[in-house]
């Protein structure tokens, strides 16, 4: 039995939705697609990967803000 995880599923349906020209989405389309892109995000964010990502971030944001002073 093949097992699809759901985040590479996800990722697979915003980049074929991005892909399209912006002038053939509707409204509707974009909402969808912000909508996908969350639903995404909080799925990564649950990973190893996802906690990784934001140490990072925090560690850049710790620094900029370091560096401003």
């Amino acid at each position: 039995m093949l097992t699809i995880n759901v985040a590479v599923l996800l990722a697979v349906i915003v980049v074929l939705r991005l892909r399209r020209r912006t002038q053939a989405r509707s409204r509707f389309d974009e909402k969808l697609t912000v909508v996908i892109v969350l639903a995404l995000g909080v799925l990564i964010a649950l990973t190893a990967v996802g906690q990784g990502i934001l140490n990072v971030l925090g560690q850049l944001a710790s620094g900029v803000t370091q560096a401003s002073r």
